[in-house]
């Protein structure tokens, strides 16, 4: 979560989104729990799917 590389941060966002299509509950809850350490980047894009949905707050 702590890694500073680009692309780390994109992917780590990625991978949540795809488990948010399933279990969104959990997503979110690991989102909130996890914020201090987690990028800007790897949060908006594993609640992306979330957001459309209108499941979070934009």
């Amino acid at each position: 979560m702590d890694e500073p590389e680009f692309f780390l941060r994109k992917a780590i966002g990625w991978a949540v989104r795809e488990y948010s299509k399933s279990r969104p509950v959990v997503v979110i809850g690991y989102v909130e729990k996890h914020s201090q350490r987690l990028s800007n980047l790897s949060k908006r894009e594993a609640l992306k799917v979330l957001h459309k949905r209108g499941q979070v707050a934009g």
